[in-house]
C-alpha cells in the first residue's frame, strides 16, 4: 500500500473513532459532531482508494462526486450511492448555526458510515 494511502486510512479511522466515541456519550452527545465525523470517515476512505489507484481528485467534500471517480475501480460501491449522498450533506450542514442534528440523524449517519467503512476496509484487505 502507498504511504499516502496509509495516511488517508489513518485519518479516516480517527474520524471513525471520534464518531463511535461520541455515539456512546450518555449526557449531552454532540449529534452534529457524529454526523460530521461520519461524513469525514467516508470521504477519507474514498480518497484513500482513489490515491491507491493513482486517480487524482479535487479538494472537495462531495461524496457522490468522489464515488463517481471510484466506481471505475470499485463498481460494487454503486450500492452505497444513497448512503454517501446522505452523508455528504454533513460536511457543512451542521457545522454552523441554523441547523442541528438530532439523535435519529446521528444514528443513521453512524449506521451508513459503518456500512461504507466495512466495504472500504474490505477493498484494502483490512480487518473490519
Amino acid at each position: 500500500m502507498k504511504p499516502i494511502t496509509d495516511e488517508w486510512i489513518a485519518k479516516a479511522e480517527g474520524d471513525f473513532a471520534m464518531m463511535e466515541r461520541e455515539c456512546k456519550v450518555q449526557e449531552n452527545p454532540n449529534y452534529d459532531g457524529i454526523c460530521f465525523h461520519a461524513q469525514q470517515c467516508a470521504e477519507k476512505y474514498l480518497k484513500a482508494r482513489l490515491c491507491e489507484a493513482g486517480i487524482t481528485f479535487n479538494k472537495i467534500h462531495d461524496l457522490t462526486a468522489l464515488l463517481e471517480q471510484a466506481l471505475a475501480i470499485e463498481p460494487a460501491w454503486e450500492t452505497f450511492r444513497e448512503d454517501l449522498a446522505y452523508l455528504s450533506d454533513f460536511a457543512i450542514t451542521f457545522r454552523y448555526p441554523g441547523e442541528s442534528a438530532d439523535e435519529e440523524s446521528a444514528l443513521d449517519a453512524q449506521r451508513r458510515c459503518r456500512l461504507f467503512r466495512n466495504a472500504a476496509r474490505n477493498a484494502f484487505g483490512l480487518d473490519k
